[in-house]
């Protein structure tokens, strides 16, 4: 009753928050999944969702500190995840891998500078 399969054990373990961090950090996520779904779709959604939100509290002519916090809250998970890719990426090597590591970093200066 108490065994599990291993498989299901460590689909839970990455559901977890520290195991999704973990998992990226450690080169364990998938190139093309911490690439194009929690870097490019997820993160890009996420900065997108922060700005609005900026623009929409500057609009209401909330203190500017507040809206430049909420606008650059989501800069240290950018930063985690362009690092997570590159570390991923430098495992795995090959031009595939060596574009998305330039393609992370255009990214990264995109959503910080938009």
């Amino acid at each position: 009753m108490g065994n599990s399969d291993p498989a299901e054990m460590a689909a839970k373990k990455a559901s977890h928050p520290a195991g999704f961090f973990r998992s990226r950090w450690q080169g364990a996520a998938p190139l093309d999944r911490l690439f194009w779904r929690d870097l490019v779709l997820v993160g890009t959604a996420i900065n997108a969702a922060a700005s609005v939100l900026a623009l929409i509290l500057l609009g209401l002519k909330m203190p500017l500190a507040l809206v430049l916090a909420v606008h650059f809250a989501p800069v240290p998970y950018n930063i985690f995840l362009t690092l997570a890719v590159w570390r991923t990426a430098e495992k795995s090597g090959g031009l595939k891998a060596s574009l998305m590591m330039i393609g992370s970093a255009l990214w990264l200066i995109l959503v910080v500078v938009v």
